[in-house]
């Protein structure tokens, strides 16, 4: 420290010299510690010197600074509806009526700004207070109390008040009040906090419900689940997976339902993974003992269940025991829990072996909200990026000066990954106290909730099945339909041949695989599932650039979409990716080196 000093001082105090930084040669750089003013030492005239301000005699970039004085300006989350146009310019074409319309719009208007104002902090502050479980009591007795944050009890009340679930039943908007409420989750997922989860399932559990009749024991629950008063809502689990499976829930699912004399029942069975535990009821599957115990095996034993989370006079749980929470890679806002059922107390809703049939509204009801909330993801990562893009300088110009760079951004607008959004803060997309690793990890949840996208893909090929392949064929008569009405507009005429061209080599493909084993579509199912989505998504970005109010902007998003394969299992089938011998090498190649390995240890 004194040898610095010297060093320093012979040429910094005051000498016409000394090595002073006037734009020419840069100055010998003395980090100081930061131990002599912390103990409140006086200041000398060196570092009175050193306080001098940028441009002054004797001013040192670093000194007496311990990071420097530039700072990179954060991104700024502004309104996410006004930020975005294509949202708009939906909702303006397709909403009926102007009032109807003004009425939305003034709505998500006002709710966007709430989002970035007030909202956003709230989900940020979820993440940072992640629920706790206390088991016990100070004096013993078991709780199992789920402690959230203050603000995941606000976002459920401002769920209430803003009509997050309700607008779904709202008749005043009719065939459009889900188009509008989607709009609003849309605008709301990314800064949630994630209780769009527990909304989703509170959702799902209101169409359940008035999908079997609104009738006791189910009418005040209904009425709850759809309520605008924070005092009066409620949310719902959906308490399906246990430790046999998620998805098959006909072969994994243990959970028995034991007849009362009232006609209710009381549920034993363990749950291995429920998401929002903190929910006030629950939608569950389980099968009915007869007198002697005996259950049906498989989908046809399993009946739809509804039980209220309440407590007895001492506070405990009736009929169940919260074994522990999750620790999960993201969602970590959300109480997720293993359940012990002893004895819950429970309605049957469903007619017996009925239960799967009638929890599919809730299924599809959640599936949407997880797509809305895989694209707000996107939207969001995207939105962030692109502000970040106005204030970023790296060699000499603003990030959006960089032609390489808003070509990244603007192919992501066509296939918007959020692993690379974050690429698009350098190492700040990295850093856990920017937030934005949380977008990542918590995005990972979608692709599992509700079924993998194998699952989800095998789903593809039951509809087609049970419908005769009346569904593709209602598929290819839309697809055909959106590209009719484009026909006339010359710019898109790229994106329409590429469209039509992929529609006809699917078509070709449902021909040939249809004189083909079941495995043969087993094996192509994740393949078909992407081609249809791809071409369905193709059109409809057609359908929207055909507009009379289009942008040049929806042309050049619709021609991007379409530059890309379309068909991936047309041209996967040419190469002999779904022959079944593939599937022996697929299985060869995965364990090949777990084979080679043994056998040199073996050996």
């Amino acid at each position: 420290m004194a040898a610095s000093s010297a060093i320093l001082s012979g040429r910094v105090a005051g000498s016409r010299g000394s090595r002073l930084w006037r734009g020419g040669a840069r100055p010998l750089v003395h980090i100081r510690s930061a131990s002599a003013a912390e103990r409140g030492a006086r200041k000398s005239d060196e570092e009175h010197l050193w306080e001098a301000a940028p441009g002054a005699e004797g001013y040192l970039p670093f000194s007496r600074a311990r990071v420097g004085s530039f700072f990179q300006d954060q991104p700024v989350l502004k309104n996410p509806f006004l930020e975005d146009a294509l949202l708009r310019g939906y909702l303006k074409r397709h909403l009926p009526q102007e009032s109807c319309s003004q009425a939305v719009f003034s709505d998500l208007s006002a709710f966007g700004e709430l989002v970035a104002k007030e909202i956003d902090t709230w989900g940020r502050e979820c993440e940072l207070s992640p629920p706790r479980l206390v088991h016990f009591d100070p004096w013993g007795r078991r709780v199992d109390h789920i402690v959230t944050s203050a603000a995941w009890k606000r976002l459920k009340d401002l769920s209430a008040q803003e009509g997050l679930v309700a607008i779904g039943y709202d008749k005043s908007f009719g065939e459009w009040s889900r188009v509008y409420q989607m709009s609003k989750l849309y605008v709301f997922s990314p800064s949630s906090g994630l209780y769009t989860c527990p909304l989703a399932m509170t959702d799902g559990a209101a169409k359940v419900i008035q999908s079997v009749g609104v009738s006791p024991p189910v009418e005040e629950a209904y009425g709850r689940l759809t309520s605008r008063q924070p005092e009066c809502f409620w949310t719902s689990g959906q308490w399906m997976t246990e430790r046999q499976g998620g998805s098959d829930v006909g072969t994994g699912t243990e959970t028995v339902a034991v007849p009362q004399t009232d006609g209710s029942y009381k549920l034993h069975g363990f749950k291995w993974f429920t998401s929002a535990t903190d929910a006030d009821m629950t939608l569950t599957l389980a099968r009915v003992q007869d007198r002697s115990g005996s259950t049906t095996p498989g989908s046809r034993g399993l009946s739809l269940f509804y039980a209220e989370v309440s407590r007895d006079e001492d506070g405990r749980l009736r009929g169940i025991e919260v074994q522990r929470l999750k620790d999960k890679l993201g969602t970590r806002q959300m109480p997720t829990a293993e359940l012990l059922l002893d004895g819950l107390p429970a309605h049957r809703l469903s007619e017996e072996g009925r239960g799967v049939a009638s929890i599919a509204n809730m299924l599809t009801i959640t599936r949407i909200h997880n797509s809305v909330s895989a694209a707000a993801a996107m939207r969001r990562v995207l939105q962030l990026a692109r502000d970040y893009a106005t204030r970023r300088t790296a060699f000499g110009k603003l990030l959006k000066d960089h032609p390489l760079h808003m070509q990244t951004l603007a192919r992501m607008e066509a296939v918007a990954v959020v692993s690379e959004g974050l690429e698009s803060f350098g190492g700040q997309g990295y850093i856990e106290d920017t937030g934005l690793p949380g977008i990542l990890r918590d995005a990972q949840v979608l692709s599992i909730w509700e079924g993998t996208t194998n699952v989800l893909s095998l789903d593809v090929l039951r509809c087609v099945a049970r419908s005769s392949g009346m569904v593709l064929h209602a598929y290819f008569a839309h697809v055909k339909s959106l590209l009719a009405g484009a026909s006339g507009v010359s710019s898109l005429a790229p994106a329409v041949k590429a469209i039509a061209g992929a529609q006809s080599e699917l078509e070709q493909f449902v021909q040939i695989a249809a004189s083909r084993p079941p495995s043969y579509l087993q094996l192509a199912a994740r393949d078909l599932a992407y081609s249809l989505a791809r071409i369905y998504a193709g059109a409809l970005l057609i359908d929207h650039a055909s507009w009379k109010d289009a942008s040049p902007h929806d042309t050049y998003a619709a021609l991007g979409w379409c530059k890309q394969e379309l068909c991936l299992v047309a041209s996967r089938q040419t190469r002999g990716c779904y022959d079944p011998s593939t599937t022996a090498l697929d299985a060869a190649l995965v364990y090949d080196a777990l084979n080679q390995d043994s056998t040199s240890f073996g050996s």
